[in-house]
């Protein structure tokens, strides 16, 4: 572990690759919502932001903890699917940088959250698959209601599990998302659903903090609960 302990601990957060606007400036940046960084920093820790170019998953022996984040659609490639029409705005670098990091993490053990795509990226690296369009599966869009517009989800948690021991029984959380969890990646366990069955948290057997879930827990400020137990695990 890198942090004393009267440290904060180091935790990297994966950030997209967009063009992006600030100022006189339209460029490509590396960039992630600031609520990802309050989150972290409110829980105790400090974030490193790492980009998707010049992977070196090296770099995580200067971290005490890895947050996988939000963001676009995964590759169908990565999992060996055809894509889907609603499959847009694909990254395929970002995939492979963040599937690089997911497996030095789990080889040292590193704790690990994975938020929304983080959660699919974690299980497409193991060798699951993921339901391209989830509205085709179960009949509603109440997990990405409109653009720009995230939806609510009650999420029923299975006892036993990390999710359970963080979170209780039961949660609420904001989401945005059309894809999910299809079939699970071997090493995988299902620790969370929705009440129409749509795989809400998951979390890497044998390793002592590597959970994801699909809910987006850092627009809920006053519930860090998720981003303390990360901060506490690297202690």
């Amino acid at each position: 572990m890198v942090s004393n302990a009267s440290d904060r601990p180091r935790i990297g957060i994966t950030t997209y690759l967009e063009p992006a606007t600030w100022g006189i400036w339209q460029r490509e940046a590396a960039l992630l919502p600031r609520v990802y960084l309050e989150a972290v920093v409110a829980a105790g820790g400090t974030p490193l932001l790492l980009p998707p170019i010049g992977t070196d998953p090296s770099i995580l022996e200067m971290l005490d903890g890895l947050i996988i984040s939000g963001g676009c659609d995964v590759d169908p490639a990565a999992y060996g699917a055809t894509p889907h029409p609603e499959t847009v705005d694909t990254r395929p670098n970002r995939d492979d940088h963040e599937q690089q990091l997911v497996h030095a993490a789990l080889t040292k053990d590193l704790p690990l959250l994975a938020i929304c795509r983080g959660l699919q990226v974690l299980n497409v690296a193991l060798g699951g698959t993921l339901h391209q369009h989830l509205p085709e599966v179960i009949a509603h869009d109440n997990h990405r209601p409109a653009p720009a517009v995230f939806g609510t989800t009650e999420v029923k948690i299975e006892p036993g599990t990390l999710t359970n021991r963080i979170l209780g029984d039961r949660t609420t959380g904001s989401c945005y998302h059309h894809q999910a969890l299809d079939k699970i990646a071997p090493g995988l366990k299902v620790t969370a659903r929705a009440g129409d069955g749509t795989i809400e948290a998951a979390e890497v057997r044998d390793r002592a903090f590597a959970l994801g879930v699909q809910w987006h827990p850092e627009e809920t400020p006053d519930d860090l609960r998720l981003f303390t137990a990360l901060i506490r695990s690297t202690r």
